[in-house]
């Protein structure tokens, strides 16, 4: 599934991959863009047969941020207008961060603006050496606002009170040590470094995956509490006796791979 600016590919394996394919203006978004990319993920998020989503992009950009064109348009909206241009863009990336499978990023370079949010709203990330991210908002008097939730969430208060009021340039090393990146690699390696997480996923039974995910934020933050002790019982209960459940232990006692590896 294609369009001008989004391309959506589903693999034998389940592998979905949505890449932006705007190399000749390093992949900038605009209100086209965010609307396409929307609906990308809300097409995998009803999707079965997706149990691992890849947000990539062509060329040598991951993404510049929001697009010149789009900026220039911005400049002469009234409140209203951004308004709504802010919401439309607050829902795709609400909708990225709601996929119930594992998502990530491939950052083979340069992601500025709102495309450290898409980074952010993604699961894990890798990252090629010569990446680098930028929160540049307040360079031309604006701030990561619709982002913010998710960037702080990965890298914190701390760097985010950093990051986002000097607009300093950083690296992939330093992205990763903040946690916005998951893996470092080479430039040649990138490739690899992403098909080891994938793989590490598709070990899992599929549903057991999105459970995984589902209960890091069913328990993030919370009070350990009887009830959430409870809802934790529960949930274990109701994964040992499922069918997944009793084949992947099943597998597990006869030394044999589960139904759902494919060899």
């Amino acid at each position: 599934m294609s369009s001008q600016t989004v391309c959506t590919t589903i693999d034998e394996r389940g592998v979905a991959t949505v890449t932006l394919i705007r190399p000749d203006v390093h992949n900038a978004f605009d209100d086209v863009v965010i609307g396409e990319l929307k609906s990308a993920f809300e097409t995998i998020t009803a999707s079965h047969a997706v149990r691992v989503v890849v947000l990539a992009s062509e060329g040598r950009s991951f993404s510049a941020g929001a697009d010149l064109n789009w900026m220039r348009r911005m400049a002469d909206y009234d409140r209203a207008d951004n308004l709504r241009d802010a919401r439309e863009l607050a829902e795709m990336l609400k909708a990225l961060r709601s996929i119930p499978q594992p998502t990530i990023a491939r950052v083979q370079g340069a992601a500025f603006g709102g495309a450290v949010g898409l980074v952010a709203c993604c699961d894990m990330a890798v990252a090629s050496e010569r990446a680098s991210f930028c929160l540049s908002e307040v360079k031309v008097g604006l701030v990561p606002a619709t982002i913010s939730p998710y960037v702080v969430a990965a890298i914190g208060e701390r760097a985010s009170r950093r990051y986002f009021t000097t607009a300093e340039r950083f690296d992939a090393v330093t992205a990763q040590r903040l946690g916005l990146v998951s893996e470092v690699s080479g430039e040649d390696g990138l490739d690899h470094a992403l098909d080891e997480i994938i793989d590490a996923i598709l070990a899992g039974g599929p549903q057991a995956v999105v459970s995984a995910k589902a209960l890091v934020g069913a328990v993030a933050g919370k009070t350990i509490s009887e009830p959430l002790i409870e809802q934790t019982c529960e949930l274990i209960a109701a994964i040992r006796t499922s069918p997944e459940g009793q084949e992947g232990l099943a597998a597990f006692l006869e030394k044999r791979p589960a139904d759902w590896i494919q060899e």
